[in-house]
């Protein structure tokens, strides 16, 4: 009751476990990454040097969070409606979803190598953070599309609130794990690198198989031409996990793509 819906089971749709589980694999594995890049962005504004300034890492930190702030506000601008419209539609969640996630490791890694170029540092850091503002708004769009497609029992305020329950036990769990691992890995940058890299890895890979797990039940344009090949060509219906099997989740697949041709030669309409 505490992390799962009132009434689960029955109350969520029957991708609900799998996709939650893959799910709290990447928010762990993008937590621990986070770490190791704010590391990397404290070493940069100057903790630990005795020659850096308050006022300087004050400066740059604000200007991060200022072009991330102005970043957001106009993503949501030149994409908010197209968003919510898909969102309530649940037809950009897949696309949308991965895109997030390959920004957001983006973003993460213009933070690892930002401290190496001290000339570059403040606008490194700018980049990132609007990368990072664009995540979240794309984020929060496929999350309201997951969630209206969870929700079986009228219970979309519910399934949310557990799932940010979920999210904040996962962090938790992370950020214990990094202090007893930040320690342990301080001043070795190859051991640094390797973790980033296996935990972004693992974070990729445990995003793509939450996406294509879940089990969507309406139609986009890819899932309707899977939907229409498949009945013009064999005569039967798929059901939509059979469908979502066949979607791919970063490329529409040409093979389902249809061919539509309006009229005929004359030699061939007589000859019938």
């Amino acid at each position: 009751s505490v992390f799962l819906p009132q009434g689960y089971p029955e109350s969520v749709s029957g991708d609900y476990l799998t996709y939650q589980l893959w799910d709290t694999l990447q928010a762990f594995c993008s937590s621990i990454t986070g770490t190791l890049a704010t590391q990397a962005i404290l070493k940069g504004v100057g903790v630990g040097d005795e020659k850096a300034t308050v006022a300087a890492a004050a400066m740059t930190w604000m200007l991060k969070d200022g072009t991330g702030m102005i970043g957001r506000i106009l993503f949501a601008w030149l994409r908010g409606t197209s968003l919510d419209c898909d969102a309530k539609k649940m037809l950009i969640f897949i696309s949308y979803r991965l895109f997030a996630d390959f920004l957001n490791d983006g973003a993460l890694f213009i933070e690892m190598i930002a401290p190496n170029f001290p000339h570059l540092f403040t606008l490194l850091l700018c980049v990132a953070s609007v990368a990072k503002s664009i995540v979240g708004v794309a984020g929060g769009a496929t999350r309201a599309a997951l969630t209206m497609h969870q929700a079986r029992r009228n219970n979309m305020a519910d399934v949310s609130a557990k799932d940010g329950s979920q999210e904040t036990l996962v962090n938790l769990s992370a950020l214990i794990v990094g202090l007893f691992l930040l320690p342990a890995v301080t001043g070795n940058a190859r051991i640094i690198w390797t973790l980033f890299f296996m935990f972004t890895m693992l974070h990729l890979y445990a995003n793509y198989k939450a996406v294509s797990s879940v089990v969507m039940e309406t139609l986009n344009r890819e899932r309707l031409h899977i939907l229409a090949y498949n009945f013009f060509r064999y005569g039967s219906i798929l059901s939509p996990a059979e469908v979502c099997q066949r979607e791919s989740v970063i490329i529409m697949k040409d093979q389902y793509k249809l061919r539509m041709i309006l009229g005929a030669e004359f030699k061939e309409s007589i000859s019938r």
